[in-house]
């Protein structure tokens, strides 16, 4: 097996290939003033090659994933697994207004025509029933680190409460208040634009409390920030954030912690100044598992 990584994706292709014990070359990639790019491979591969890239700010990248994908079945490889911690596109799941294209459908196709296998992270499905049916790859493999985010905290926050911001954050702060044997939450929100929610917090007794947000990913933050004041207006004393993928940049990173979340932590899904959670480990297992 040979992992290769993109230059974007060098420390998580470095960190896997090591928690595999196996090799790591790196994809030389040229931009030309026209933008369109040009790619050079090691000239020769082994049968199983892993290429590394998380799909956040996607449509470079998914010309890039089509030119090396294909390369890389020229110099050898007969079995192509694509690792994409963060993966694009997912939530158009449906044509919500009519003429809409559904994006994840034909996205999917796309990945699945590339790779043998595909591997990610807490991926935003809302109405398929599994990876397998929005990628249909050889396999399609999901994997959560809501578990891993559990054992962080668990080092980190003696006895919080932990509080999904709406009803989609549930299964990860579910799984993550499973590791640390805590009490957990689930906040209703509702939307009144694009960037305009109202949350509504459970009856409970937040007075004194150090709750702690979890959810797959922080985009806005504008739900989080929400979910903050009302905490604090009922008398949580700290809010922090934990989440699998940072998808903000610094100017929200900083309107996070003026509506009084205190600390946000991530994986290193998509690289940020908030990642504090390996996922190599967690990925490398799941490539082990693999059959052949």
């Amino acid at each position: 097996m040979l992992v290769l990584a993109f230059p974007d994706s060098l420390p998580q292709a470095q960190a896997l290939a090591e928690a595999l014990r196996q090799p790591c070359a790196a994809i030389e990639v040229h931009a030309f003033p026209d933008q369109e790019s040009l790619l050079r491979l090691p000239e020769q591969l082994p049968e199983r090659v892993v290429l590394v890239r998380s799909l956040d700010a996607p449509n470079p990248k998914l010309i890039e994933l089509l030119l090396a994908a294909d390369t890389a079945r020229r110099l050898g490889a007969r079995e192509v697994i694509l690792v994409a911690p963060y993966l694009c596109y997912m939530r158009q799941d449906m044509e919500f207004v009519p003429g809409q294209a559904i994006s994840q459908a034909i996205v999917g196709r796309f990945l699945a025509g590339l790779c043998d296998v595909l591997v990610t992270v807490d991926p935003h499905l809302h109405r398929v029933a599994g990876l397998g049916d929005a990628i249909p790859a050889g396999q399609a493999i999901a994997l959560s680190a809501a578990p891993l985010i559990g054992h962080f905290l668990a080092a980190r926050c003696p006895h919080p409460l932990l509080v999904g911001p709406d009803a989609e954050s549930e299964q990860w702060v579910r799984q993550a208040a499973g590791i640390l044997a805590t009490d957990y939450l689930v906040a209703s929100k509702v939307r009144e634009g694009d960037t305009r929610v109202r949350i509504q917090l459970p009856d409970y007794e937040y007075q004194g409390r150090h709750v702690v947000l979890v959810d797959d990913m922080i985009s806005t933050g504008h739900t989080l920030m929400n979910c903050a004041a009302a905490l604090r207006e009922r008398g949580a004393v700290q809010v922090d954030a934990a989440c699998t993928h940072a998808l903000f940049g610094a100017e929200t990173l900083q309107a996070l912690r003026q509506a009084g979340i205190e600390r946000v932590w991530s994986t290193d899904s998509i690289r940020h100044p908030t990642n504090c959670i390996a996922l190599a480990g967690l990925l490398a297992s799941a490539l082990r598992g693999l059959p052949g």
